[in-house]
């Protein structure tokens, strides 16, 4: 199996680490070895925060610059601030406006590397939807209607379903169907 590497970034509070707590349950669920590294750094005080998870075998925790298949960030910043290392080819999924990611200035450069940027005001429809603090399933629901990796959404649902306490369970399930609706318009 190819190994899939994700770069998954943040500010402190986004729920980052939670985020891949459930793409590296779902690849456990489906038999897949995994291999990741978390950096805090000022986490608590709303400061960078990100995650490399490898699906697949893998020597190493830490992803190189310009390796990574996938980054998923909660926050326009941290998807530039990591960008460098999603490789060519790659795909970059943000938490922002659709009609404002990428930037201008950063739009020739994923052309010439190919990779392909996506974005969903996540944060909102959480919000929207009642749960703010959702985003990151928001996130996840919107990478996953893409189709791309070794994690189908229906084995990500299941696993946001089986990790959901029961008070929040139904909301979050309701979250993950609205993003991942949203982001099958765009494939």
């Amino acid at each position: 199996m190819k190994t899939y590497q994700f770069v998954l970034s943040g500010l402190g509070g986004q729920g980052i680490l939670f985020m891949t707590k459930i793409l590296a349950q779902t690849a456990l669920n489906r038999g897949y070895n995994i291999l990741g590294a978390e950096t805090h750094g000022m986490a608590q005080r709303g400061g960078s925060v990100v995650s490399h998870l490898k699906i697949g075998d893998a020597g190493a925790s830490l992803i190189r610059a310009g390796a990574g298949d996938f980054l998923i960030s909660m926050d326009e910043a941290e998807a530039y601030r990591y960008l460098p290392w999603v490789k060519p080819g790659g795909m970059i999924f943000a938490n922002s406006k659709a009609d404002a990611f990428p930037d201008a200035r950063v739009a020739p450069y994923l052309s010439e590397q190919d990779i392909a940027s996506f974005a969903m005001e996540a944060g909102k429809t959480a919000f929207d939807l009642g749960a703010p603090r959702s985003t990151n399933l928001a996130m996840v629901a919107f990478f996953a209607a893409f189709g791309q990796g070794p994690l189908d959404a229906d084995a990500l649902r299941e696993t946001v379903r089986s990790m959901s306490p029961d008070p929040v369970k139904e909301i979050n399930l309701k979250i993950f169907d609205t993003c991942h609706e949203q982001g099958k318009k765009l494939c």
